[in-house]
C-alpha cells in the first residue's frame, strides 16, 4: 500500500504537508528556517511586526526594515511559502506596513489580533469593530491571502469569525496564546515569563475548529496551541483543520520535532486506512458527529457528571 498523501491546501497555497512552523525564535533566522524546511515544515510564519515597535519610530522604522529584509532573505532561500505577520489593533499605518511586507515577497499575511482592553469605557462591540476595521483595511491593500489569528476571548466567536471573513479574511488561526504577568513574591514585582504549551492546550482550538468547519466550509482553518506530536496533528485534521501550527515543540526538541510529527501522522493515517490528509479532514467536525452539542454543552456535562 502506498504511503498516505500528506499534502494539503491552506490559504489557497498547495503545501507538502499539514504542519506549519509558527512564529518562534527558529523563524527569526534564515538558517534555522532552512532546518525547519528540511525537517518537513510546509510553510513558516515569521515573527510579528508589533505595533509598539513600528510606532516607536514611525518615520524610519528599524523594526519594519528588519522584518522586510527577513522576508526577502527567506524568500531568496526557502522553497516553502513564507507567511509574514502583523500584530495590529486598528487601521491606519498598518496598511503601509502590510504593503511593505507583501512587496518584499511574502506569500501570505497573518494578522495577529492581540488586544487587552483595560479601558473601562470601551465596550466589547467597539473592540470587535476596531479589529474588523483592521482586517478590512489590510485586505484592501494586499493581493496575497490573509489569515486572521484569533483570540479565544470573543463573547460570540462564531459570529465574529463570520464577520471577519466578510471583512476579507481568507483563513483563521485558532487561537492566539495570551501571556500574562506573574508575581515575584520576594521582590514584589511583576514579571513576564514564557510558558510553552502542552497537548492539553489544544482542546479549546479543537472544539472551535470542529464548530467552525461546518459554519465556514470554504475558509482555511489552522489549529495552533499544544501541537507536539502526530496525535495533535491527527486531531486537528479530524475536526476540520487544514494545517496544524507548532512552535513550542520545535523550541523544545528542534526542527526534528516536525519530522517526527509527520512520520506519526502518516502512520496514523495508514492504520485508519486514510489514503490522504483530505480523507481524514473533518471526519469529526460538528456536522459529522452527533451534532454540534458534542462541541458545546455536552462536553461540559459529560465531564461534570462523570466519576471524579
Amino acid at each position: 500500500m502506498a504511503k498516505p498523501d500528506l499534502s494539503t491546501k491552506y490559504l489557497g497555497m498547495d503545501l507538502t504537508g499539514p504542519v506549519i512552523a509558527s512564529s518562534s525564535p527558529l523563524t527569526r533566522q534564515v538558517d534555522t528556517m532552512l532546518e525547519l524546511e528540511a525537517a518537513g515544515a510546509s510553510a513558516v510564519v515569521l515573527p510579528s511586526l508589533f505595533e509598539e515597535d513600528a510606532l516607536a519610530d514611525p518615520t524610519n522604522s528599524k523594526a519594519l526594515s528588519q522584518r522586510v529584509q527577513l522576508v526577502k532573505d527567506a524568500k531568496a532561500q526557502l522553497k516553502i511559502p513564507v507567511i509574514a505577520s502583523l500584530n495590529a489593533t486598528r487601521p491606519g499605518t498598518w496598511q503601509s506596513y502590510a504593503e511593505e511586507l507583501v512587496g518584499a515577497g511574502a506569500d501570505a499575511l497573518e494578522l495577529n489580533l492581540y488586544t487587552i482592553t483595560a479601558d473601562i469605557a470601551v465596550a466589547s462591540a467597539e473592540v470587535e469593530m476596531d479589529h474588523l476595521a483592521a482586517v478590512e483595511a489590510v485586505k484592501i491593500v494586499v493581493d496575497v491571502p490573509l489569515a486572521v489569528k484569533l483570540s479565544s476571548h470573543y463573547s460570540a466567536i462564531s459570529a465574529f469569525t463570520a464577520r471577519a471573513v466578510d471583512a476579507g479574511a481568507d483563513g483563521l488561526v485558532v487561537f492566539n496564546k495570551f501571556y500574562a504577568a506573574d508575581i515575584n513574591l520576594d521582590s514584589l514585582e511583576l514579571f513576564a515569563s514564557l510558558d510553552l504549551s502542552s497537548p492539553a492546550d489544544q482542546r479549546l482550538p479543537l472544539r472551535w475548529i470542529g464548530i467552525l468547519r461546518s459554519q465556514l466550509p470554504g475558509i482555511s482553518l489552522a489549529c495552533t496551541s499544544g501541537v507536539h506530536s502526530g496525535d495533535e496533528v491527527a486531531k486537528a485534521l479530524l475536526v476540520g483543520a487544514d494545517v496544524a501550527c507548532t512552535a513550542s515543540a520545535v523550541m523544545q526538541r528542534g526542527a526534528r520535532a516536525i519530522t517526527e510529527m509527520l512520520e506519526q501522522t502518516s502512520g496514523w493515517l495508514e492504520r485508519h486506512n486514510f489514503a490522504s490528509v483530505a480523507d481524514a479532514r473533518g471526519k469529526m467536525s460538528a456536522s459529522s458527529t452527533r451534532g454540534a452539542s458534542v462541541y458545546e454543552r455536552a462536553q461540559y456535562l459529560d465531564v461534570i457528571k462523570g466519576n471524579w
